[in-house]
């Protein structure tokens, strides 16, 4: 998985942390928990702000579901 795959990331994360709510995920967490995503194949340095709030939003839509 790379940075720009946020429907994937977002549904790896959600099976990762099922019981956490992503709208109260502060963006540094949330880089970290990415990275540490054993499918995740991606580097830091192409991280992003927008990226971040791209992945969030797609694990707050999979959480409501």
């Amino acid at each position: 998985m790379l940075w720009t795959d946020s429907q994937d990331i977002a549904l790896a994360l959600l099976e990762q942390y099922p019981e956490m709510d992503p709208k109260t995920l502060r963006f540094t967490d949330l880089m970290q928990w990415v990275l540490a995503l054993p499918e995740f194949e991606d580097s830091e340095s192409h991280c992003g702000e927008r990226l971040l709030e791209a992945i969030q939003m797609a694990w707050i839509e999979e959480y409501k579901n």
